[in-house]
């Protein structure tokens, strides 16, 4: 495929970098700060970033309660990282449904290599012990982080993700966002190089191009 960036790509790539909310009349999309991405006009599956996103520098609480660096911990590792909350009532647990399926169907020696990290977009409900609860039941093997706020959110604006606080509503719902993108890093250079949309990130899609990330390579 010819690494190009057209009008298309980059409207393809904004519409990916919009903010979700499940359940909720949408949302802003965010400070004009946040990092931009243009990317490879491709089909379907991920797509390729012309520009890849450094990993966040993020130190979180894991759901045993421990102290999480995120680079540190996943450095020289393929990582898939989504910023969403567990009490989203449809994109969120499809999306994890989704990479729990295709990481089941990979080779056990690319399945042991891949780390499948959620942090989670609504922190003051999402305390370790319900994030845990959650994510042992999509696939046990995924890393939850949940801690302040403002550093989710600095740190999901790094990579194109924009979320916003939490609210309730006069009729007591609470309104939470999440990103509409999931991320793939190369355990090459820890980079991001690959993004999925809620549309891109099937079962079958991933369990086609998880092997080539995993390598380290673009699919």
């Amino acid at each position: 495929m010819r690494k190009t960036t057209t009008l298309s790509a980059a409207l393809a790539a904004a519409a990916a970098l919009a903010l979700a909310g499940c359940g909720t009349d949408g949302g802003k999309t965010g400070d004009d700060d946040r990092a931009v991405a243009s990317v490879e006009p491709q089909k379907k599956g991920g797509a390729v970033l012309d520009q890849p996103f450094d990993k966040p520098d993020l130190t979180l609480t894991d759901t045993h309660g421990e102290k999480y660096d995120l680079i540190e911990k996943t450095k020289g590792k393929p990582v898939l990282l989504y910023f969403g909350y567990t009490h989203c009532p449809d994109i969120c647990p499809l999306t994890m449904s989704n990479i729990a399926v295709a990481r089941h169907k990979l080779p056990e020696k690319l399945r042991k290599k891949l780390k499948v990290v959620f942090v989670t977009s609504d922190p003051e409900r999402d305390d370790p012990k319900e994030l845990g609860s959650w994510l042992r039941g999509q696939d046990p093997s995924f890393i939850g982080l949940t801690g302040d706020f403002d550093t989710i959110q600095a740190g999901a604006r790094t990579v194109g993700v924009s979320i916003e606080p939490s609210y309730k509503k006069k009729n007591g719902d609470v309104v939470s966002t999440h990103g509409a993108q999931l991320l793939a890093f190369s355990p090459k250079d820890d980079k991001a190089h690959v993004l999925y949309t809620e549309g891109n990130s099937t079962p079958e899609i991933l369990e086609k191009e998880l092997p080539a990330i995993v390598k380290g390579e673009n699919p």
